[in-house]
């Protein structure tokens, strides 16, 4: 699977054989399209606004810390946010299923128990959006709904689409699936509210710089450690998220020496991942914390982040929001 991820950001005579494929997945886009447009396929709407956080291709963008800055921003407003979710990478024996704080990231996923952990958001994870959006409206008193990916979901309406694109990977060679990243045809992003770009892109209206903030003990969440205190060790760094490379940049910047183990996105980690056989520090995202916390040791970090969003975006979110509530 690494070979073909690779393709898609490399020139690689694999994608002209992969090609027809990638033709009639988007045949089946385009039918898909039409059919909730033209009211054939049941398109479902909630009783309060629904936002979408989503990309246009596979692997991360950003959509975890831009719910989580929206969330906070809505909050601040004076919104009451609900946040529903796939829940990718749980595995429950039933949905929809509500997301606790003392939640285990192998059943409801790893990003909804970090969102959840980080907003204190009532949040609903399952594979039917519209499932997980009515449980959150009868369960709670949102009045505002966040759907943490689910750009594709059409099945429920939504008032405001964002975007979030990977300046450094971008779309690859913009071929759709199989013989490229792409979900969705570049075109589908002139349908959408707002498209911000994680790491600034010259022409974008909306950039988002992810914050790293101190490091954090796994064993004790009180024991926090500047990044630059770690600058005369070697280091561990794992990271299971869809650009883990960015995540190593981001340390390297920092002056850290590290020795990079790299896993496939929502990986469930077990300790024989983390037995490296030495008393080296190991450095992780938040988002693998919440999966390693049962057996975590002193040598464990993880590197909390904030998300800065430029543009005025929580100031034209709200006017659109505004505009929502005068005509409904």
């Amino acid at each position: 699977m690494k070979w073909l991820i690779n393709s898609w950001y490399q020139p690689q005579p694999i994608r002209w054989l992969l090609s027809p494929l990638s033709a009639l997945y988007r045949c089946i886009i385009s039918i898909r399209h039409y059919g909730y447009r033209s009211g054939l396929l049941t398109q479902t709407s909630l009783a309060v606004p629904v936002i979408i956080v989503g990309n246009i291709s596979v692997g991360g963008t950003g959509k975890t810390p831009t719910v989580i800055w929206l969330a906070k921003q809505l909050q601040q407003a004076g919104f009451r946010p609900g946040i529903i979710s796939r829940g990718y990478g749980g595995q429950s024996e039933y949905y929809p299923l509500e997301v606790k704080s003392d939640s285990q990231a192998s059943q409801v996923g790893d990003e909804p128990l970090l969102i959840h952990r980080q907003t204190a958001c009532p949040m609903v994870v399952g594979p039917d959006r519209v499932a997980a959006g009515k449980m959150l409206l009868n369960t709670t008193d949102c009045n505002i709904v966040i759907s943490d990916d689910g750009l594709q979901h059409y099945a429920l309406q939504r008032d405001i689409e964002i975007v979030v694109v990977d300046s450094q990977r971008l779309f690859g060679n913009e071929y759709c699936l199989p013989a490229g990243p792409l979900r969705e045809p570049l075109s589908r992003l002139h349908c959408v509210d707002f498209i911000i770009h994680n790491g600034g892109h010259e022409s974008a209206q909306f950039t988002m710089s992810l914050i790293q903030g101190d490091a954090i003990n796994l064993c004790d969440p009180k024991l926090s450690k500047s990044l630059a205190s770690f600058q005369q060790q070697k280091l561990h760094a794992i990271a299971g998220i869809g650009n883990p490379q960015r995540f190593f940049q981001q340390l390297v910047g920092h002056g850290l020496t590290i020795e990079s183990h790299a896993f496939a996105d929502h990986h469930a980690f077990n300790a024989d991942d983390l037995q490296f056989n030495d008393d080296q520090p190991i450095l992780m995202t938040e988002k693998d914390a919440v999966k390693c916390q049962q057996f975590a040791n002193k040598n464990m970090w993880y590197i909390p982040i904030n998300a800065a969003i430029s543009g005025k975006l929580s100031q034209k979110l709200l006017h659109t929001l505004a505009g929502l509530t005068s005509h409904g």
